[in-house]
């Protein structure tokens, strides 16, 4: 007996120095404060990434036929899709994906660092830090993290949508088109419809992560839940995507056509301009709702692998940020 009870007490310094190397609390917080801005842009990068590239063939065909006259119907569209594999092979539908990741990496990385900066500046002003924002600040979040994404990327977003709508024999790759339009056209030319994107893009981002945040929120409260599962994100991200490009949708026509007016011969070079030719020739519903029904395909897969994908990088990035604390 004399013996165990000196065993155990041998062992009472070594379970107290395990105990010791365990982070503190602060120390954790610290750390995930630390690292918050970096794993937001990794996440961001390659959340955006994957969900662009799952629904690349769908996002080239609905350019296309928002920037040209041709009606759109389901059946025009997955007709389009067959003649681009049958004419150029499987590859063709995913021609200028690679300047949407040129364009969509650095956008998403922005937007949700900024989304996740704004959340902690407005949270702190309105005192709510690290809790759920109330509605307006939560919307207000989301269109400013849009807002600062989109003004620094825009010229890769018009440079993705000259090679979505042109032959791979008018522009080699990114950098051509980058050069013709800037010798041909003028520098300029690189931000046209720069106005309708900051128009669109404000309700759009404000209403799609104003509603994921919502929802999560919502679930919580319901569930009583820290995290939604997989599935439910998607599906949150799903109903956000919906809700936000039904809302902005009028003003993602009238970006495109401004983009490809170079290509596409359209007369006018302002919003209102290209809205009056829209209707005129197409009508309302034909012209600027053109490829909606597209849009309600691909936009809810899109939203939602993103947001998913964000989340379940950013919560894999932060335990191993607190598995390498505490082992040192």
């Amino acid at each position: 007996m004399a013996h165990r009870v000196h065993d155990h007490s041998s062992r009472l310094p070594v379970a107290q120095a395990t105990v010791l190397t365990l982070p503190a609390t602060g120390q954790a917080k610290d750390l995930r404060t630390r690292w918050t801005a970096l794993d937001s842009l990794l996440c961001g990068a390659f959340a955006g990434a994957v969900a662009k590239t799952a629904i690349a063939p769908l996002d080239r065909t609905k350019i296309i036929f928002q920037v040209s006259s041709n009606r759109f119907s389901a059946k025009e569209a997955f007709r389009l899709i067959y003649c681009s594999y049958v004419k150029d092979g499987l590859l063709s539908l995913w021609r200028g994906n690679s300047a949407t990741m040129v364009k969509v990496m650095p956008y998403a990385a922005i937007q949700f660092c900024a989304h996740e900066q704004y959340k902690q500046t407005l949270g702190g002003h309105y005192g709510f830090q690290g809790k759920a924002l109330p509605p307006f600040p939560r919307f207000l979040a989301g269109s400013l993290a849009g807002t600062t994404a989109a003004m620094l990327t825009y010229p890769l977003d018009m440079v993705r949508a000259r090679m979505a709508v042109t032959a791979k024999e008018m522009y080699c790759n990114i950098m051509h088109v980058f050069v013709r339009i800037s010798q041909e056209e003028g520098f300029k030319t690189l931000y046209r419809g720069f106005t309708p994107t900051i128009l669109g893009v404000i309700p759009y981002a404000g209403i799609t992560f104003f509603t994921y945040e919502t929802l999560k929120k919502l679930h919580t409260e319901k569930t009583k839940r820290a995290q939604p599962y997989t599935v439910e994100r998607l599906a949150f991200g799903a109903c956000a995507g919906l809700i936000g490009q039904s809302a902005s949708y009028p003003l993602d026509v009238v970006r495109r056509r401004m983009q490809t007016a170079g290509v596409t011969g359209s007369a006018s070079h302002t919003i209102l301009g290209t809205m009056r030719e829209i209707v005129s020739h197409e009508g309302v519903l034909r012209g600027l709702y053109k490829g909606l029904s597209m849009n309600w395909l691909k936009g809810p897969v899109a939203v939602g692998i993103s947001f998913t994908t964000f989340d379940l990088m950013h919560s894999l990035l932060l335990k191993f940020h607190q598995m390498g604390l505490s082992t040192h």
